[in-house]
């Protein structure tokens, strides 16, 4: 009776620490730029809140981002960053994992482990390009200009363990 437990108890351990520990090979990453920043007379310029306008472009973020089912948010620690994903954690329920803007190689890399299945990573007007360009694997993408708000790669990953990762990338409008 213990050998049929013992046994019964590997078998189970074994079929679910496939799901524990899985690495999925389909991605899905959604990066943007932080939402427009209050540039008013008088507003912090070092650690800015959002327009009336970002907040607007925060809540539609919701409906844009959300039907990707994220399953992490990933911001850099400013309040523009952190409050244009804000809605959209509220709404999944989720809260948003902060990242070093500094160390995006850091960011990539936890991308591709495969760890996280779909993801929302919000940074700034040159982060944000630069990590795209990190994970299609060139220098595909610039540096946003500084009144540009609008934009949301989305990167889909096929991860292949003994061939390159096949990868497709897109820019849309919101």
């Amino acid at each position: 009776m213990k050998i049929i437990s013992l046994l019964l108890g590997l078998f189970l351990f074994t079929f679910f620490s496939d799901n524990l520990f899985a690495q999925h090979k389909k991605l899905t990453v959604i990066l943007l730029r932080h939402a427009e920043k209050d540039v008013s007379e008088g507003a912090d310029t070092a650690n800015p809140n959002l327009s009336a306008a970002g907040e607007l472009r925060a809540q539609k973020l919701i409906e844009i981002a959300g039907k990707y089912q994220p399953d992490a948010i990933y911001s850099t620690d400013y309040i523009r960053t952190r409050t244009t994903v804000r809605p959209l954690a509220r709404k999944r329920r989720m809260m948003t994992q902060i990242y070093d803007p500094r160390n995006l190689n850091q960011m990539r890399d936890l991308i591709l482990s495969g760890k996280i299945k779909r993801l929302v990573v919000v940074g700034h007007n040159n982060t944000t390009p630069a990590l795209a360009n990190l994970l299609v694997g060139g220098d595909k993408y610039q540096k946003l200009d500084e009144s540009e708000y609008d934009k949301i790669w989305i990167i889909k990953i096929r991860r292949y363990k003994r061939k390159p990762n096949k990868v497709r990338d897109a820019i849309i409008t919101y």
